[in-house]
């Protein structure tokens, strides 16, 4: 989990390889009204999110191993998604401001603008226990670190 432009899906990617896991990306299940709001350059809602995440949520209880990459910037978001799953851990890509701002500025995601960036680290809330990574390091660290944590 993470904002914008922290490496949610290239070290999401790289770590479900390295584990053998799927790999699932959140952006990949918002309904189309959730896509249209972003793209406009405006934040989504609690409300929005809501069925959202209630569909990771049903989506992951199908797997057995996955890694999800999935902004989950609100505690209660993190609840929602884990709700009766068995065995999970959740990963914290940190990284600051201005290093993100950079990485976002550079790339063309096909539904988050980089004026978003701002109101997500206004949104964020950073978890407690979780893994926290510092994603200023390259992407083999970084999930080296998340497999070190894991135990593997």
């Amino acid at each position: 989990m993470g904002v914008s432009g922290s490496g949610k899906t290239t070290i999401g990617e790289a770590l479900a390889a390295r584990l053998g896991w799927r790999y699932l990306d959140a952006d990949d299940y918002h309904p189309a009204s959730n896509v249209a709001k972003m793209a406009s350059g405006t934040p989504l809602t609690d409300a929005d999110r809501e069925p959202w995440l209630d569909r990771l949520n049903s989506e992951l209880k199908k797997q057995t191993d996955a890694v999800l990459a999935c902004s989950a910037l609100k505690e209660s978001y993190r609840q929602r998604l884990a709700a009766a799953l068995e065995d999970h851990r959740i990963v914290y890509l940190k990284g600051s401001f201005e290093l993100l701002s950079g990485r976002a500025a550079q790339r063309a995601h096909r539904f988050m603008p980089a004026s978003l960036l701002h109101s997500q680290f206004e949104t964020l809330e950073p978890p407690r226990g979780a893994i926290e990574v510092d994603v200023a390091q390259p992407v083999q660290d970084c999930v080296r670190r998340i497999l070190d944590a894991l135990g593997r």
